[in-house]
């Protein structure tokens, strides 16, 4: 039997950016007809090894081989006309040009006597995105797009210009379940018609269902190809991070001190949140579950006062307050660390420096300048506090990896010197390294007294890390389960809207 000839081969790659080794001598292959999930921490060399792959760095040693065939002077170019297309978290789209605009900029070569055949354009785009199951009119600005849907556009246009190897970076981070399910059909029906496809992703759950093989990196070299089906979850973070699953959440045991916020019918309808009752202790973790859409972070915007409750009662260590703007919140010692934290947690051109003290900024303030000294005092105390890995207090914080920006998100608001602490998907997006470091912070805080209220989509997180789980449902908080009580299967039914006295009587009926 001969073997089948690898659609892409990555051979010894390596390559160094001053003096630090990204890559050490990875080689990689891929099949047609195949989804091969590529793992990893943040600065495991993943990054490195796809723009190796797109042409977009050069290697210091090793090489790209497609069907047998070496690709000499690799570059972005010869990738494209090699059929490699990459789709990254955030969509590369223009705009303010439409759909069909998009996808004609992947295909076509125009010249400066080229014209435009706009039905031709507009009947080709339709085609791919029919494809790729998108109902999406190809005159709509692409910026007016859902996440999936720009997505789903990308994807048109790679299969447009002909992709034969297409690589998927972090898709699902920022798709409900539902968006992420149909991504999965697209995927499916792309392997199906013999396209490879390389999957980054640090949700791991979804590997099982998705991935044929894996390839673990650790420090730019390669730990392992495995087949996905003999692989378990805990193997794959142990070959990741060289340690066990418990390590990544790691609870402490806190005594739960008294009552610090008390929320009595809370109500806000502009976001649909409607009679929410919710108590939270000095030292206690609440974990937030539910579905999208169930209404976890309009509560958090509502009692942070981002959109002030209409109606219900606040209360603050026993005292009824009123939080009509974040200001207010933060004078009551709150704080609240938002889910997008690029657009709202950060501020990834300036300095870590000036990113941790926003927040406090009027403290800052001497004689109507920033008293820098200051300045830097707090930054270095939380960039040791948190381990922060940069050069400096000084570097950008959109240089940093997704785990480290996110430790600076958290610092800005740690340095209000918070009681009440609101992390929305603190670990959205970020390797099983960080998050391990994310999960003993929050831990740590707690132990000191704060009290924590974490929303995560991520079912294992929210009940390795929380003390009780409240599920919402439509808005509201359908029930508070104790941590022995907090389930997958619990949570799930209860997200979904079923009421014990259904599932009693349905397992009667059966």
């Amino acid at each position: 039997m001969i073997a089948e000839i690898p659609l892409l081969r990555a051979e010894s790659i390596s390559k160094s950016f001053d003096g630090v080794h990204a890559l050490r001598g990875v080689s990689f292959e891929l099949r047609s007809g195949e989804v091969h999930a590529l793992v990893g921490e943040n600065g495991a060399g993943k990054s490195t090894l796809v723009k190796v792959i797109t042409g977009a760095v050069e290697p210091d040693s090793g090489q790209i081989v497609l069907k047998n065939v070496p690709i000499l002077r690799h570059s972005t170019r010869t990738a494209k006309a090699a059929g490699i297309a990459a789709i990254y978290q955030q969509p590369a789209l223009f705009p303010t040009l439409n759909v069909a605009e998009n996808i004609a900029l992947g295909l076509e070569e125009p010249s400066l006597w080229s014209r435009v055949h706009w039905r031709i354009r507009h009947r080709r785009a339709r085609a791919f995105l029919e494809r790729v199951g998108a109902v999406i009119d190809p005159e709509t600005e692409a910026g007016i797009l859902s996440m999936p849907e720009q997505q789903l556009v990308e994807i048109a246009k790679a299969l447009g210009a002909n992709a034969k190897v297409l690589i998927m970076d972090e898709p699902t981070a920022s798709l409900s379940e539902r968006e992420a399910a149909n991504l999965h059909r697209v995927i499916r029906q792309l392997r199906s018609q013999g396209v490879g496809i390389i999957y980054i992703s640090h949700r791991l759950e979804e590997l099982a269902q998705l991935a044929d093989r894996v390839t673990i990196l650790r420090d730019g070299q390669v730990i392992g190809t495995r087949a996905m089906a003999d692989v378990s979850r805990e193997e794959l973070i142990r070959m990741m991070v060289g340690r066990e699953l418990s390590a990544v959440f790691p609870k402490k045991a806190v005594a739960p001190g008294e009552v610090v916020l008390e929320l009595n019918g809370l109500c806000c309808h502009a976001t649909g949140v409607r009679g929410v009752n919710l108590s939270l202790r000095a030292g206690e973790i609440v974990g937030l579950a539910g579905l999208v859409g169930s209404g976890r972070s309009q509560l958090a915007r509502t009692f942070f006062g981002l959109t002030p409750a209409d109606a219900g009662e606040i209360k603050l260590r026993g005292r009824p307050v009123q939080v009509r703007r974040p200001s207010e919140a933060v004078a009551h010692g709150i704080a609240y660390v938002p889910e997008d934290r690029r657009r709202h947690g950060v501020i990834l051109q300036m300095p870590i420096a000036a990113n941790i003290t926003l927040a406090i900024l009027d403290r800052l303030i001497r004689l109507g300048s920033i008293d820098l000294a200051e300045e830097k005092r707090i930054s270095a105390e939380y960039m040791l506090q948190l381990r922060i890995k940069a050069p400096s207090i000084h570097s950008k914080v959109g240089s940093l990896s997704g785990g480290n920006q996110q430790k600076v998100a958290l610092s800005r608001w740690l340095a209000t010197k918070p009681g009440i602490l609101i992390l929305d998907e603190p670990t959205q997006g970020i390797d099983v390294g960080s998050k391990a470091e994310i999960h003993t912070l929050i831990g740590d805080l707690a132990s000191r007294g704060m009290g924590i209220l974490v929303i995560s989509s991520e079912m294992p997180e929210i009940i390795g890390i929380s003390d009780r789980v409240a599920v919402m449902h439509a808005g509201t908080i359908a029930a508070v389960l104790d941590r022995a009580q907090a389930t997958q299967e619990a949570i799930l039914n209860i997200a979904l809207g079923h009421t014990a006295s259904e599932e009693k009587r349905a397992s009667e009926r059966q």
